[in-house]
């Protein structure tokens, strides 16, 4: 790779980027006091929609589940197939198809009404029971002795929309999540397409909300993830859901994750200049579409703060955030660690030796 690789974004500009460490993963440090008190370790890829590397960091051939952090893809085969013509999905809700929500009234509600618009209730859902995320909608459930129903399930937008892709198709809504159902099948396939890469005799695991998860390159993520941020090469049908996912992500999201979420936050600022989306044990993966790239990371240990931080320093080096945009951020992007008193004693940061 070329060690100043330059990016064209969509108003012409040309951003000349460092092409990374091949040969290390980014460090992201904890200090306390002064002093590195833990370091977590990253790999990552930035890629353009045919796959060609900008910037990589550590080995980004190694296999990696791509958790929640592939559910954009994974909503794709919902508007390819017709059914969100057919149940006439607004956007809040297709962009529930790509959440890891919060269980908030705001979002749990909007996927009770969404199933009974096709005939089914929560109890539809094989994702299971999950208590809210976010806190102050968890302590409310409890006062009023209320239980967590699947709706809360921070997986219940997507497990929505397989569902309504099934009702469309006369497929069976029973054992929507297995390996062998027509659902999960068009799930291997669309990740097989977007990432170029062949799944059969891949390693296969199961999510923490039932469907099966693909060992994938964390490269060929990228790969996918930049085929949204470019999709000039994809047939039209694609294209338009691409565009959708965007733009519907873009004007919602609260929805993607929730209140005080990082993930949230970061849409709110870039808009559709960038779809962003993490995942179960530090994976994070965006398609910067002014730049036309993907991105994936992977935390070695799969903590969630270091991917934060991670991402966060890797859409600052290819130019997604302008200094405006970190200031707003700047508490998400190099993270404060505080005592029980509320004292700083230290940051989550990128390592000014190793990062870039």
């Amino acid at each position: 790779m070329n060690d100043n690789a330059p990016i064209a974004a969509s108003d012409g500009s040309v951003l000349r980027v460092h092409a990374g460490r091949p040969d290390a993963p980014i460090a992201v440090e904890v200090t306390r006091g002064g002093m590195v008190e833990s370091v977590h370790r990253v790999i990552a890829a930035v890629v353009d929609a045919s796959g060609k590397a900008v910037a990589t960091w550590g080995d980004v051939d190694r296999l990696v589940y791509g958790r929640s952090a592939i559910k954009p893809i994974q909503a794709l085969p919902v508007l390819e197939s017709g059914a969100v013509e057919a149940f006439k999905l607004d956007d809040a809700e297709v962009t529930l198809c790509c959440a890891s929500h919060s269980g908030e009234p705001m979002h749990a509600d909007r996927v009770v009404a969404w199933l009974g618009r096709l005939g089914l209730s929560a109890e539809d859902l094989e994702c299971g029971p999950q208590i809210p995320i976010h806190e102050a909608s968890a302590h409310a459930m409890i006062r009023s002795g209320a239980k967590p129903t699947r709706a809360h399930n921070n997986c219940s937008g997507k497990h929505s929309g397989m569902l309504t892709t099934a009702v469309h198709l006369g497929e069976p809504t029973k054992g929507y999540i297995g390996d062998d159902h027509p659902v999960q099948k068009r799930l291997k396939a669309v990740m097989a397409e977007m990432s170029g890469c062949d799944l059969s005799g891949v390693p296969t695991g199961y999510d923490g909300c039932g469907i099966p998860v693909y060992g994938v390159p964390l490269k060929g993520m990228a790969t996918a993830m930049a085929k949204f941020a470019d999709p000039s090469s994809q047939g039209a049908a694609r294209q338009a859901a691409i565009k959708r996912i965007v733009a519907s992500c873009a004007k919602h999201p609260l929805l993607i994750a929730g209140t005080d979420r990082f993930n949230s936050a970061l849409l709110a600022e870039t808009g559709t200049r960038c779809l962003l989306k993490s995942g179960a044990e530090g994976v994070f993966a965006g398609a910067a579409t002014e730049r036309g790239l993907g991105i994936c990371l992977k935390v070695d240990d799969g903590n969630g703060r270091a991917a934060q931080v991670a991402m966060g320093a890797i859409l600052r080096h290819i130019g997604v955030l302008d200094a405006d945009a970190q200031r707003r951020l700047a508490n998400s992007l190099t993270t404060p660690v505080r005592n029980w008193a509320g004292r700083l004693v230290g940051v989550v940061r990128p390592s000014p030796d190793l990062a870039f």
